[in-house]
Formats: C-alpha cells, structure tokens, sequence
C-alpha cells in the first residue's frame, strides 16, 4: 500500500465581494488528488482536498518542502498496520519533518490540504464515509445524521444597497437556513446598524442573526459597536478584532454579555489554546471557529479538541469556518456544534452534496466513502481535471 503521485493545482474563486478588511477580487485556493495504488469498484483510490477561502493557494509551499518529503518517504513508514490503511498521523509527520514549531502561518494551509486529501483517501479504502470512519474510531460509533448549518453571506460589495441585501438573505431563508450571517465593519457604525435592522425585518428575532467583523476593530471600536448591537440580542458578535489579540478580547468579554465567536484565523493547537487561556471566552455562550483545512488538517485538530476538553470546552461550542464537505464530516463524526455554510458564495467549493436540502437549518450528509466530493457535480469535476 502507498501513495504513487500528487498532484495539486491554483485555482481561482475570485469574485466582487469584500468584508471589513479584505476583498477577494484575487483570490485562489489549491486544489490536491492524493494517488494510491489501491483499487475500489475497478479503479485507483483517490483523496482529494482544498483549502478553505480566506488564505490563497499554496503550490509553491507544497512543491519545495511538503510534498518531496512525502514522495521521498519509506512507503512502509505511512502504514496503519492495524487498519491496513494509511495513517494519517504518520503522513503528518513525516510532511512536517525539519520544520520548526511556532510561526503558524502559510505552512498550515499546505498541510492541511493535504490532510484533507489523505482522510478522504482513508475513508475510500476502508469503504466508509469519513464521518462513520471518525465516529466509529474516536466516538464509539456514536455520529450525527445531520449538523446544524448557517448561512454565511451578506458581504459588502458596490451598488449593494439593503434591499439587495435583503433579497439575499430571504433567499437563504427560502433555501431551508434558519440563521444567517452577514458582514459588519466596511461601514459607518451607523450604516451597518441600518443594515442589521433590515436584515432583522427578514429573519425575525436576533437569535437568527450573526455579525461577522473579520478582525477589523481596535478596543475602542469594538466596545462601542457591542454597546450598539447588546439590544438585538445576536446570535453571535464574530471576530472582532486581530485574532491573535487575546487581550482585546478579554477585555472586551467585560462589557458585552451576549454570546461571541472566533478562531477561524488560528492555525494550531497552540494558538487556540491560548485564546483559551488568555482570550476570555466562556465556554457556556461563546463558540469557536477553527478550520481545518487552514490548521494543519484534521490530525491537529483532534489535538485542538483534545485540548478543548482538558479546558473544560464542550466539543459543540465549535462551529468550524470554511463552509466545506470536510468540516460537515467532521462535525457529524466529532460531535460539533454545527458547520458554516456558503450558499452563494466561492463556489464550487463551498457547499454540500447534491440533492441533500437545508432543513430548518440542519443538513444531512452522502452515504458515499470518503468526504463525499464525489457527490457534488460540481466540484467533482474540477477534482477529476487533476486526473485528466
């Protein structure tokens, strides 16, 4: 048993949209098919995997460093001889082999992509869904049949006025999405009060509405946009300032009471454990948002959850960012608190499998082995391009 090729490749998800603090006029992701000499129903099992939007393409990391040092690798040192399957573990290993700890930047979106494909070809040789393969080994067979998903969407872009907005937002609701989010912070306090007002004339209570500044605020902003948004009783109130300015978050813990969210833009167990440690978030209102994909895959993200639980942190507190097949499998196999979802935006990549409907926020998954790539046309065709 053993990997025989990689292949990765750049492609674009550009599109006219913006948050607070970037837009994604430029922006790529990498794309990866993990060959192995296995064969399921008459052909060669694949893995496939991609990082998720926010962090460009990472083909000249993979090329110089990761991938040589997994080609070059003793295909008997990759082995889980008691699954006789690949181990995930020791091909993490071996990709971070030489690299020095700290500084979790780039690197952990080269490697977690090419976590994302090792899992999927994992679950493809034991012929399970990853999410079976995840509960059954570290759950005690124990999984979700559905996860909880959100819209994330609401994004500013030129011309978009709140009627438009609006329409977008009816159009999750109309899609089977319960709760929704939108972009705050590319505007006037004022103007983006007037937004959320009229997204809330759509959705209802403030129960069904997220507020998303993507790390955009100083203390002083942040305090005041929270004085501002305690009266609509959000769902959640996300990412407010840097995400490695724990202080700041602490502090601002001291004066809105109302149940916050980060994370997505911490790379490691470490950085995770210390907003933990130092970021002031309680663990019986707020909710955390670690990627996989931009962690270093799934084999550090069980030592995160791990670690989240040593802390005293319920598994489904997190709500992974990146609106994927992959963190929807790991939601439903690790027992999560739900799954972003992007209807509309950074397709085809965003998403789940075809013909499985939004109910009242809550989506089911593919029966298939593996992720279930191969259940969404879409993004299955540009995985197989990487075959052609």
């Amino acid at each position: 048993m053993r990997i025989v090729d990689v292949r990765e490749k750049t492609v674009s998800i550009a599109s006219p949209i913006a948050n607070a603090y970037i837009d994604f006029s430029k922006m790529t992701c990498s794309v990866v098919a993990v060959i192995t000499d296995q064969v399921r129903d008459g052909k060669p099992v694949v893995g496939f995997g991609f990082n998720s939007n926010g962090r460009y393409g990472q083909g000249s990391l993979m090329r110089e460093r990761f991938l040589p040092r997994l080609m070059e690798a003793d295909p008997d040192s990759l082995i889980d001889a008691r699954h006789d399957n690949l181990d995930p573990f020791k091909i993490w290993s071996t990709l971070m082999m030489n690299e020095k700890p700290g500084g979790h930047g780039e690197r952990s979106v080269a490697v977690g992509t090419l976590d994302m494909a090792v899992w999927d070809a994992v679950a493809k040789i034991a012929g399970v869904p990853l999410w079976r393969l995840l509960a059954d080994r570290y759950r005690g067979g124990v999984a979700d049949d559905k996860v909880w998903v959100y819209a994330a969407g609401g994004y500013y872009y030129p011309g978009k006025g709140l009627e438009a907005l609006q329409d977008e937002m009816k159009s999750y609701r109309d899609r089977g999405y319960r709760v929704v989010k939108m972009k705050i912070g590319g505007a006037s306090l004022a103007e983006d009060i007037k937004r959320i007002e009229a997204v809330l004339k759509i959705v209802g209570d403030g129960q069904n509405l997220c507020v998303d500044v993507n790390g955009r605020f100083d203390i002083r902003t942040a305090i005041e946009y929270g004085k501002a948004l305690l009266p609509y009783n959000l769902f959640w109130y996300e990412e407010v300032g840097d995400p490695l300015d724990y202080a700041l978050q602490a502090e601002l813990a001291q004066h809105y009471d109302k149940p916050m969210a980060t994370g997505e833009n911490l790379f490691s167990m470490q950085d995770a454990r210390n907003l933990i440690r130092f970021g002031g978030m309680r663990p019986d209102r707020d909710w955390l948002q670690f990627d996989c994909a931009l962690s270093y895959g799934l084999v550090e993200y069980l030592r995160t959850l791990d670690m989240m639980h040593q802390h005293g942190w319920s598994s489904r507190r997190v709500v992974p960012h990146g609106g994927h097949q992959m963190s929807l499998n790991i939601a439903a196999g690790l027992h999560l608190g739900g799954n972003e979802s992007y209807p509309d935006v950074f397709k085809p990549f965003g998403g789940f499998a075809d013909g499985i409907a939004v109910n009242d926020s809550y989506v089911g998954l593919p029966q298939i082995p593996g992720v279930g790539f191969e259940a969404k046309s879409e993004l299955y065709a540009v995985m197989q391009g990487l075959l052609d």
